[in-house]
């Protein structure tokens, strides 16, 4: 490892988070010596005055930008205008900040809900404006996508360093549980752990089981993200994943096994399956700057069924 961040003062925004979490013990084994959080009960990044706040009291080298408002197709489903609203107004007024400010770096997060549709597996990022996001996600994903557009826009007009990364589905240990805002895998572990422990005979799961998605440890990603805070500085998106993919119905049957739950799966096709399939090429985030993911799906999902068993009085 080199000494990038060693002297570095650099912001993460969420870094309190899920994610978040994961990149701050990243910087930390790279010799960061300071990381900045700023926390939502001081610093609300919708609003702009406290945007600006946080760049005059931190004066970051490098933002991380991690902080989102996200879920489940649910909470996409229960709150479109919210995610638009404040995904945009955060991602956009950080970066504005960002290079009024002067910062060195802003490394933007955004999502794989940003790509069409119907995109060819595996998801190239020349893809990304061949059509519209899946339709449950598509406020958030498009949100999200717009933070692409800016970077390279304020790349273009002022030389602004920012960089756009696109991570395939999350998880692993310290994931939310939360049925009211969970993504599929903590949704499935709960489920399943919950019936086991309460001596279900059923457990109920959304759509047909049909759609496929692919799965990255939150520990590979934060790697993955660090990587290209130090190594790359280019206009074009790069896709962070896995490589692999994997139907809901093998998702949930894997996580049944490897909780214990012997019940029965019954699936609610009224239920919407989200975009048919997610598989990304990650090519470019290897060739650039050097990523693979490590972990393998199994061991990460046995730790986060562990996690979950071991915290789940505490949450």
């Amino acid at each position: 490892m080199g000494n990038f961040f060693e002297n570095r003062r650099i912001v993460v925004t969420g870094g309190s988070g899920f994610l978040g979490r994961y990149v701050q013990e990243g910087l930390k084994a790279r010799g960061c010596r300071q990381i900045l959080v700023p926390r939502i009960e001081e610093y609300n990044l919708v609003d702009v005055e406290d945007v600006i706040r946080m760049y005059q009291t931190m004066q970051p080298d490098v933002v991380i930008h991690l902080a989102a408002v996200v879920g489940g197709i649910g909470a996409n489903r229960q709150h479109p205008g919210r995610y638009f609203y404040e995904n945009l107004m955060m991602g956009v007024q950080l970066i504005e900040q960002g290079r009024l400010h002067g910062i060195e770096k802003f490394v933007a997060i955004g999502t794989i809900c940003a790509y069409p549709k119907f995109t060819p597996v595996p998801f190239k990022e020349e893809d990304l404006w061949n059509g519209y996001p899946e339709e449950t996600n598509a406020p958030y994903g498009l949100a999200k996508k717009m933070l692409l557009v800016q970077s390279q826009a304020y790349r273009q007009e002022y030389g602004f360093n920012s960089i756009f990364l696109l991570p395939v589905n999350l998880y692993g240990p310290g994931d939310n549980f939360d049925p009211a805002g969970s993504h599929v895998i903590p949704a499935l572990i709960k489920k399943c752990v919950d019936a086991v422990e309460e001596g279900r005979a059923f457990i109920e799961c959304w759509g047909t089981g049909g759609a496929s998605r692919e799965f990255l440890y939150a520990a590979d990603a934060a790697e993955g993200i660090l990587l290209a805070t130090e190594k790359y500085d280019k206009p074009e998106p790069v896709n962070l994943g896995a490589g692999f993919e994997i139907t809901i119905r093998q998702l949930v049957e894997k996580i049944a096994d490897l909780s214990g739950f012997k019940g029965q799966i019954r699936w609610d096709p009224s239920k919407p399956d989200g975009q048919p399939r997610r598989r990304l090429d990650t090519s470019r985030a290897m060739r650039e700057f050097g990523f693979r993911a490590k972990t393998d799906f199994t061991s990460g999902l046995k730790e986060t069924i562990d996690w979950y068993r071991r915290n789940k009085g505490n949450r």
